[in-house]
């Protein structure tokens, strides 16, 4: 029988990259018709879940591949949205140039909250940019001049050609393209000289600095591109919700990411993706089945199990946590091996 390895080394690097490209296509094809055969509410989710790629792809950047931990990614979030909103409202930019400039601004505003991480690393780290997260957030609600504060903003629909995106279905599609187009930009970045220098970074900075990585320049082009990630990420948000309130981007929703990217499997793009949806859908989907169990049982069940959604939640995070440390992503990678054996 031919082993794995031997059957690996016969399949060309073309045949590898054809068989890739034919998956990604029918992925791409059934994200397109996704709107046509599923229902209105799952559509919106996949929109959520589209926005919530996009930030967790950010946060990887900084903490999975440069290993900069951050628990202040929702208020660069924040940073994003209220800019999108204030560009549209004050200035009247269409959206194609509010998203990137509202990507721009969290990624200014990263790069400044990032400047203590040149010297400080770890826990020291996660303490500045909790800072970030309190400082940020205290900005949303008492500067009510701009942001208006806890009443918040509201967002008018994005057009294209005079087409209004005013309902979940119709802005899927923009949601879509800035999926695919973020995820092939990180990928490329990560496979490029910057890529390879902030894995240094991660796995030894001052090994990096000795071989001749410029350590500061690549720990803010990391802080800048989480940002930029969170603020277009942001940006989408405004005027996917219509509506930009400072309660949407507490410290939870920072959390939120974090686990995303360690369920995901840190460092890894696949795992950024599988860690937004896991994140994403699980919580809804344990929802559902309470209140499922709840109409076959009786409405006291329901009582019960709608409030153990969350513990319910926690205990799967912490199990899988501990059953495969590396993620999603690895699990992905031995469900793979183990197809191509077969």
């Amino acid at each position: 029988m031919v082993s794995y390895v031997e059957t690996t080394a016969l399949r060309s690097p073309t045949t590898w990259y054809t068989a890739n490209r034919l998956t990604t296509g029918l992925l791409l094809a059934a994200l397109l018709v996704l709107p046509f055969v599923a229902p209105r509410y799952w559509i919106y989710f996949a929109g959520l879940l589209g926005i919530n790629i996009i930030a967790t792809h950010g946060l990887n950047i900084m903490m999975g591949y440069t290993g900069l931990l951050s628990l202040g990614h929702a208020a660069f979030i924040g940073v994003g949205a209220y800019t999108a909103a204030l560009a549209q409202i004050h200035l009247g930019l269409p959206f194609w140039i509010a998203i990137p400039l509202a990507g721009v601004m969290a990624a200014v505003i990263g790069v400044g909250f990032g400047l203590p991480s040149l010297r400080i690393r770890g826990l020291y780290l996660v303490i500045a940019t909790l800072a970030a997260q309190f400082i940020l957030n205290f900005v949303f609600v008492h500067w009510q001049s701009v942001t208006n504060g806890d009443v918040g903003l509201t967002v008018q629909p994005a057009t294209v050609f005079g087409f209004s995106l005013n309902n979940e279905t119709r802005i899927y599609y923009l949601i879509l393209f800035a999926v695919v187009f973020m995820t092939w930009f990180v990928v490329n970045v990560i496979r490029s000289r910057v890529g390879r220098a902030l894995i240094a970074v991660r796995e030894r900075d001052l090994t990096a600095q000795v071989l001749g990585v410029e350590i500061v320049k690549y720990k803010l082009i990391a802080f800048a591109l989480g940002s930029f990630y969170a603020g277009v990420a942001g940006g989408l948000l405004a005027y996917f919700n219509r509506f930009v309130n400072p309660e949407q981007f507490g410290l939870l929703l920072s959390v939120f990411f974090l686990s995303a990217v360690i369920v995901g499997g840190m460092g890894s793009t696949l795992g950024a993706i599988l860690g937004a949806v896991f994140m994403t859908l699980l919580p809804e989907l344990l929802r559902e089945g309470a209140l499922q169990v709840g109409d076959t049982f009786g409405f006291d069940i329901a009582l019960i199990l709608v409030p153990l959604r969350e513990t319910v939640f926690g205990l799967l995070m912490v199990s899988f946590l501990i059953l495969e440390p590396r993620g999603l992503a690895q699990l992905w990678k031995r469900a793979k091996q183990k197809f191509e054996r077969r």
